[in-house]
């Protein structure tokens, strides 16, 4: 082989690591930006004579930052493989759901019995769609809808055309909601940290069609265990940001009930959910690894029972 060949083949094999080194910070770097966990939102400040605003203006800006950057139906290499932030989207989409519903039902009508505002109901219509489809039609233009939805509804907000009820009823039932969900979500954690889950009796139709109590066993597989940690987190993130809210549009009920300082300390324990470890472990009591499950269901359990302690409150007279 000639000296000139041997250049050649130097200055190729030169070029194809070149290629892989470009194409390794390419991906690490996308990886990277793409698995940033959000900041706290910034939006416009609410005018504290409408009551809603602050509510709706919350899931506006969480709508927002999940239409930017929608990972859970991504097709495309490397964010494909992502599996932490598109659960913690997952979260963050669960709360937004829960609170259009309730304000859909509950907080933009007066009596269960007056109709419906239109765009709330477009709103919610628009957050139930598939979150993991891609086209026909993609996940990501249905939160668009959603927003716009809102948007329009905060204009109508603004102008008396639409309505929001800051009733002590209604905050209970959107409390009662976030009960629900919060306390699946901390079986779930607590139930991550078992080899071969928990056994657990739920109250429904048995297999032969009569009512009674069933067994159904609660089972995380070890390599859901950092999907169920972030879904968790997103959860704690997007009910963090709805309690600000309530906090400024429910003041005169919480104020009245005594229960501003109850509030302040579930947006506390919710702000404490934040932690953000390099390895989600699983270890055993035992072990010199933490089980952030754990970790993260003991500050999110003490978060649903003060949940929980807030909605008894605002229903004592």
């Amino acid at each position: 082989m000639s000296d000139q060949d041997k250049e050649r083949r130097r200055g190729f094999g030169f070029l194809v690591l070149a290629i892989l080194l470009v194409l390794v910070i390419f991906v690490i770097v996308t990886m990277w930006t793409n698995s940033k966990m959000p900041e706290p939102l910034a939006q416009k400040k609410p005018d504290p004579e409408v009551r809603g605003a602050a509510f709706i203006l919350a899931n506006q800006g969480l709508i927002k930052q999940m239409e930017e950057n929608w990972l859970p139906n991504d097709m495309f290499w490397p964010t494909v493989l992502l599996d932490n932030m598109p659960s913690f989207q997952i979260g963050e989409l669960e709360v937004v759901r829960y609170n259009v519903r309730v304000l859909r039902d509950n907080l933009s009508r007066l009596r269960t019995t007056d109709k419906l505002d239109p765009w709330a109901e477009g709103a919610f219509t628009a957050l139930s769609n598939d979150p993991y489809k891609w086209w026909f039609p993609s996940a990501e233009s249905k939160w668009s809808k959603a927003y716009k939805d809102l948007e329009i509804f905060y204009e109508n907000l603004l102008t008396g055309k639409s309505h929001f009820y800051p009733r002590a009823d209604n905050l209970i039932q959107l409390l009662n909601e976030y009960a629900s969900l919060m306390g699946g979500v901390n079986t779930r954690l607590i139930n991550a940290s078992r080899r071969g889950g928990e056994i657990l009796p739920i109250n429904g139709d048995t297999k032969t069609g009569e009512k009674g109590t069933q067994l159904i066993k609660i089972d995380i597989p070890w390599h859901k265990i950092d999907d169920n940690f972030y879904y968790a987190k997103g959860v704690a993130y997007a009910l963090h940001e709805s309690f600000k809210a309530i906090r400024i549009d429910f003041i005169k009920v919480l104020r009245d009930k005594n229960a501003v300082e109850l509030t302040d300390k579930i947006l506390e324990d919710l702000r404490r959910c934040d932690f953000e470890p390099w390895i989600v472990f699983n270890g055993s009591p035992d072990s010199m690894f933490a089980n952030h499950s754990l970790n993260l269901s003991g500050v999110f359990n003490d978060a649903r029972q003060k949940v929980y302690s807030l909605s008894v409150a605002l229903s004592q007279g």
